[in-house]
């Protein structure tokens, strides 16, 4: 993947952030970027920004999940493994997405 100079300039920000550059092999044509148990996938957009492609996720296993409603409750899944979704992860993904979000924003 070619990134421009402002593109590596928003990813060292997020570094700077507390934000890890993550490689995702099933989705290797995005930047994929990790901060406690959350990641998210990056888009480039335009040569100059990303955008979140799809929706950030709580990691289970190492890899991305989706969030699920069972009978039981709300699960974070991802193939055969499970972890609830309590009220702890889900503010944790929740604080994750708005700081990815506003990381993205530009710097005026």
């Amino acid at each position: 993947m070619d990134l421009t100079a402002q593109q590596i300039s928003i990813l060292e920000r997020l570094q700077q952030h507390g934000f890890q550059t993550v490689a995702f092999p099933m989705y290797a044509e995005y930047v994929g970027v990790r901060k406690g148990n959350c990641a998210a996938l990056l888009a480039p957009a335009g040569a100059n920004g990303f955008a979140i492609f799809g929706e950030p996720s709580y990691l289970v296993g190492g890899s991305m999940s989706v969030r699920i409603l069972r009978s039981d409750g709300h699960y974070f899944v991802r193939k055969g493994e499970q972890v609830e979704a309590t009220p702890e992860r889900t503010s944790e993904l929740d604080s994750f997405t708005a700081e990815l979000a506003a990381s993205l924003l530009p710097i005026a």
